[in-house]
């Protein structure tokens, strides 16, 4: 199975955080499951330890690049084609980072790994 992590759930993965479900700790977990985390979800970790909302081990650069190989996790580029399938959608959410990973979910045929209820309002499997 292939899927693709929201921030939270990379974030809460790499913590063992207790709001993590069993079902996405179990993909998660399942070494045969291909994981990706895309590059708007690194973009949003550096916004957020720049401004102080999250704070690292390291800088945003050396964590995710460390957390993602420990973790033998994929990144997933953003393209062209994910950022203007953004118009496409539906506004059920306002976060920028959220919309890019329903476009990415939905043109890479992706189950998204997220607790987020405004994701499973859009035409994605979540995974959760």
């Amino acid at each position: 199975m292939k899927v693709l992590l929201d921030t939270h759930t990379f974030l809460w993965w790499i913590t063992d955080a207790a709001e993590l479900s069993d079902p996405a700790r179990a993909v998660l977990a399942d070494g045969a499951n291909e994981v990706y985390l895309s590059a708007a979800s690194a973009w949003e970790i550096a916004i957020k330890a720049g401004r102080g909302r999250l704070t690292l081990a390291d800088t945003p650069e050396r964590f995710v690049t460390q957390q993602l190989a420990k973790n033998y996790f994929r990144g997933l580029p953003v393209q062209l084609a994910h950022a203007l399938h953004v118009f496409q959608l539906p506004d059920h959410h306002r976060d920028p980072f959220d919309r890019l990973l329903v476009a990415q979910s939905q043109l890479e045929g992706l189950p998204l790994v997220s607790a987020d209820p405004e994701i499973k309002r859009y035409a994605v499997e979540v995974v959760w």
